[in-house]
């Protein structure tokens, strides 16, 4: 399983607001939150997270940025990602989730 999507968060998303004032950062929670919303792309409302076993933030997201999401099956409840805007690694790691139902 193999699952891509690029998108780009805009300067005016709510979780800018004061994250920081000046020079705007996309907060990592939010990468984070779209790399469980590529996931369900692949598997719908029936993916339920159960842990991120490794993250690492390796370079802040600037809004308007390009951001290409990638995500590999590593067995049959794991998947390891990267986040990256050209060939900058934003955020790298591996998620674990279940299917309900």
């Amino acid at each position: 399983m193999s699952v891509e999507r690029t998108l780009t968060v805009m300067k005016d998303h709510p979780a800018l607001s004061g994250h920081f004032p000046g020079v705007p950062v996309v907060p990592g929670v939010l990468v984070l939150d779209e790399v469980i919303e590529t996931l369900k792309q692949r598997y719908g409302d029936a993916l339920v997270v159960t842990g991120l076993p490794a993250v690492k933030l390796s370079s802040p997201l600037k809004p308007e940025e390009p951001l290409r999401i990638t995500i590999d099956s590593e067995d049959a409840q794991t998947a390891v990602f990267t986040c990256s805007v050209g060939s900058r690694l934003i955020a790298s790691g591996s998620i674990r989730f279940r299917l309900s139902g």
